[in-house]
């Protein structure tokens, strides 16, 4: 088998808030202990609601926040601050916003250049100039596009240009961070597809971070489901969504929109509100909202196993192992 890329082990980012004159400031886990691995060629997604720790994780893989605890390995070394400068042209990101993360004074060519001014100095502009219009045309656009500012552009455009921007450094890892939200449902489509056709053909590891489980389906080969920063489920694609074990995937699952309007199925409301991340639950952390607790959920946390497919869950769905 392969060997990983990117391996995180009990991943942590704590934070500390509040506090005052009177007041001691109060510790925020955005993320509790993640394990995962990034393969190439694959696609590990995570997935959860706002506020769950998703792009906080997004933000740590990519160097930008150095983690509370746990070890990150890239190529089986460890990341250590004093070498992000060198690692990060291995890890790129596409953001959320197609319209706020490309500069409005920019023209494309020179969007696409400037990371190989910075990380590529031994490069010519004249290699510059030929790599930018080379992965400008990988990307579906055009070479006329090349010279146009970034308000020119559709936002599915915008996207691709980012994408663009985030290969110009042939990095192994890309962190997608809810890379088609905020697009048009036409659009969507075939910015994901494109995203695909760029895994296969550079055999690129991606971190898809999404709310959206249609699209997840669509992408993904490994998914962990997060809530209140800790992963509840992880497993196949396949296996997931067709077997959830932890209550909190299999209702996420019935809010999915099914296509086929002959089907039917049963949607799960969750009661009760989402806890603090300031004062998570002693036991389980979904316990409050989850209609198989027992006491034993109330006071002892379950964690996930070894297993590929596995739940942090003592009671789980559909034959699942109980934590």
């Amino acid at each position: 088998m392969t060997d990983p890329v990117m391996t995180a082990t009990a991943l942590e980012r704590h934070y500390q808030v509040g506090g005052g004159l009177f007041r001691a400031p109060r510790t925020l886990k955005a993320v509790g202990g993640l394990d995962f691995a990034l393969y190439p060629g694959k696609t590990l997604a995570v997935v959860g609601e706002s506020g769950c720790g998703k792009s906080t994780l997004a933000r740590m893989v990519t160097m930008i926040e150095e983690p509370t605890a746990g070890t990150l390995l890239l190529d089986g070394k460890p990341v250590v601050r004093d070498d992000w400068a060198s690692l990060r042209t291995s890890v790129q990101i596409v953001f959320q916003d197609p319209y706020g993360s490309l500069n409005p004074r920019q023209r494309v060519g020179m969007i696409l250049e400037e990371p190989l001014k910075i990380n590529r100095p031994e490069m010519s502009a004249k290699e510059r100039t030929e790599k930018a219009r080379e992965m400008l045309g990988m990307v579906g656009l055009r070479p006329e596009h090349f010279d146009r500012y970034p308000h020119m552009f559709s936002g599915g455009q915008r996207q691709r240009i980012a994408i663009a921007r985030a290969l110009m450094l042939d990095p192994k890892v890309l962190v997608l961070d809810e890379p088609v939200s905020a697009l048009d449902l036409s659009i969507q489509s075939s910015v994901l597809n494109l995203l695909v056709d760029l895994q296969e053909r550079m055999q690129l590891a991606y971190l898809f971070i999404s709310h959206d489980l249609s699209v997840v389906r669509h992408v993904a080969d490994e998914v962990i489901v997060m809530y209140l920063g800790r992963g509840v489920e992880k497993g196949s694609r396949d296996e997931l969504f067709a077997a959830p074990f932890h209550p909190y995937t299999k209702a996420l699952l019935s809010a999915t929109p099914q296509a086929d309007p002959r089907k039917t199925k049963e949607r799960i409301k969750l009661d009760g509100e989402l806890p603090s991340p300031l004062a998570i639950p002693q036991g389980c952390p979904f316990a409050p909202r989850c209609w198989k607790v027992q006491d034993k959920c109330r006071t002892t946390r379950p964690e996930l196993s070894d297993e590929a497919h596995t739940a942090a869950c003592f009671f789980p769905e559909n034959g699942g192992t109980p934590a």
